[in-house]
């Protein structure tokens, strides 16, 4: 198949063949739950960086006995896939108290599956001078629990050549970003996101490979989407297109995102010169922060209008997962706040595992009619 097609074809946790290749050369891999985990380190120590995802999770049955209800169904259905063993490939697993849902999976995770190696990396509630020495001295920490749990030292120079490694992915994907700018749309928004989702499970190097070669075919195809209103999406962790693609069902095309394993992730470089992990802090600690960054809304805000602006889009769509506070929070003030400078916005409010595709349905084409009126 073609590199483009490669990428298209999302691998699936319980059949990955790059985990597969992985393991049998005898490598291993530790999984990460947060955008704010530093992926370089991991890649740095010979070790295959997974975030974590939970696509195609239809029950909690297993989760739910550790978890109540009112706990999110993202946290409840990655725990599930750990519960049922979809996540038996893992040597290791870096937590993060992104939210205090995936600080109590860390707990539960730690007691009833058997993963060799967890670890948490504590990172401060707003930003502030002491706050990225803080989160600098996690670094160096799990910098050295990697080296004594896997037997590798981790050189200031592998570090280095990591940081280059992925910083080439965030080159590629801006690229791919602003290519959806164009009037003609080249790519539809679930495609785009199924490239960038891939990024997370096979070595970097390889998906760096693929997406040049992808952007190329994109580029030469002179294929374009139709469609009747340019969105974007922001909100809650999404690691599945089904929601992008009932929007683009109903003629809408995703040309831009404000998510955590979309634009928020790949946007802005780590310097590749000078102290490496205090790059890597400073990337990770002060870019795009996400709403569980107290005093930060003002910065979100700023993102959210410029990614819409810079895409020329007609409308937003904020979808926030049940029980996810922060998001719940911070849509409402973004709803209100976007509508003020002349961009229209819907909000969903969603289990992690779509149903009622009806009511998603009535209420995206009910907006899209509001946008066709302006």
């Amino acid at each position: 198949m073609s590199a483009l097609q490669e990428l298209l074809a999302l691998p699936d946790r319980r059949d990955n063949p790059y985990v597969k290749e992985w393991k049998d050369s005898g490598r291993r891999i530790v999984g990460s739950a947060c955008g704010y985990v530093p992926e370089e380190l991991i890649w740095a120590s010979g070790l295959l960086p997974y975030r974590v995802e939970c696509r195609g999770c239809t029950e909690t049955n297993l989760a739910d006995v550790y978890m109540h209800r009112f706990n999110c169904t993202y946290a409840r259905c990655i725990l599930q896939a750990g519960l049922s063993g979809e996540y038996d490939f893992l040597d290791g697993f870096c937590f993060l108290n992104g939210c205090e849902q995936i600080r109590r999976m860390y707990e539960i995770w730690d007691k009833h599956i058997n993963t060799d190696y967890l670890y948490m990396i504590t990172v401060p509630h707003s930003i502030y001078e002491g706050g990225f020495k803080w989160y600098e001295e996690e670094i160096l920490n799990f910098r050295e629990q990697l080296r004594t749990n896997f037997g590798k030292r981790i050189s200031d120079d592998s570090v280095r050549e990591a940081i280059k490694v992925y910083n080439e992915s965030r080159r590629l994907v801006e690229k791919l970003y602003d290519m959806r700018k164009a009037e003609d749309v080249p790519l539809s928004g679930a495609d785009a996101m199924r490239i960038v989702l891939s990024a997370f499970h096979m070595p970097r190097d390889r998906y760096n490979e693929l997406l040049a070669e992808a952007l190329g075919e994109i580029e030469s195809s002179g294929e374009h989407v139709e469609y009747s209103a340019r969105l974007m999406v922001g909100g809650s962790a999404m690691d599945d297109p089904h929601l992008l693609e009932i929007i683009e069902d109903l003629g809408g095309v995703v040309v831009t995102d404000s998510l955590c394993y979309g634009s928020r992730h790949f946007l802005n470089l780590v310097e590749e010169n000078g102290n490496p992990i205090q790059a890597l802090a400073k990337r990770y600690y002060y870019h795009n922060p996400c709403p569980r960054m107290l005093g930060e809304y003002d910065n979100r805000l700023k993102f959210n209008e410029e990614m819409a602006r810079g895409a020329d889009v007609d409308g937003i769509i904020l979808q926030k997962i049940v029980f996810c506070d922060t998001h719940g929070a911070d849509n409402v003030m973004l709803t209100e706040d976007l509508e003020e400078m002349g961009i229209p916005v819907l909000t969903l409010e969603r289990e992690y595992m779509l149903s009622d595709i009806g009511r998603f349905r009535t209420r995206i084409e009910a907006f899209m009619e509001r946008i066709a009126r302006r």
